[in-house]
């Protein structure tokens, strides 16, 4: 090899190597595609918050869907009381129907005067959405079919009082939800007295038993 042949061939090996173009370097880049994560994470989680929010509907929503729950399972229990065999249980029953009533009525107050809501069933189809008519209608058919199939096996002051203990359960987590949304402090004062009182119903149904004395009448 002689000087020429050595001086070319030191220098094809130290020839910078040439890099990509600017553009294309710039979205192959680690920190390119890390950061376009970031932003369509940020964008899908703006998303989802705003279909979550629109569904929540706020304080009037709330007021409706614990309207009708109060006032579907107040129908099924004044269809099925008379039919419990045990005056424990039947008297218990007539206390909560009673609670039921009187905030219901107390709901319905603040719907009318806050909201102008009609409480007449015939419209209910025009001023409650379908969303939350249908999710209350299928609660109350729900319970209805597990109350009547109790009652022809003969099993119903049984389920009656589970079930009337679990619909409890359900109307505290509502009230409580619709105390947390409502400013308005005489609703909030209804509702917390209510609360009070299904507690203690809750334990009257949770602890009821056909054994126990008044538990069962012949």
């Amino acid at each position: 090899m002689d000087g020429q042949e050595y001086l070319d061939q030191i220098s094809r090996k130290n020839k910078p190597v040439k890099k990509s173009g600017g553009a294309s370097s710039i979205f192959s880049s680690k920190f390119f595609i890390v950061g376009m994560i970031g932003v369509v994470g940020v964008v899908l989680m703006m998303i989802l918050g705003m279909l979550v929010g629109g569904e929540k509907g706020g304080e009037k929503n709330t007021c409706l869907e614990l309207k009708l729950h109060l006032e579907n399972t107040s129908e099924l229990i004044k269809e099925y009381q008379n039919s419990v065999r045990s005056s424990n249980l039947r008297s218990i029953s007539a206390s909560l129907y009673g609670l039921l009533s009187n905030t219901e009525r107390e709901v319905t107050t603040y719907l009318v005067e806050k909201y102008k809501f009609k409480d007449n069933k015939n419209n209910y189809e025009k001023t409650v959405s379908k969303k939350i008519l249908n999710a209350a209608n299928s609660a109350k058919e729900e319970l209805n079919t597990e109350l009547f199939s109790a009652k022809i096996n003969g099993i119903l002051d049984r389920i009656y009082a589970h079930k009337m203990a679990y619909e409890i359960s359900v109307f505290i987590a509502e009230e409580n939800k619709l105390m947390n949304e409502t400013k308005n402090d005489t609703l909030k004062a209804s509702l917390l007295s209510s609360r009070q009182s299904l507690e203690n119903l809750y334990t009257s149904f949770e602890d009821f038993s056909e054994t126990k004395p008044g538990g069962q009448q012949p």
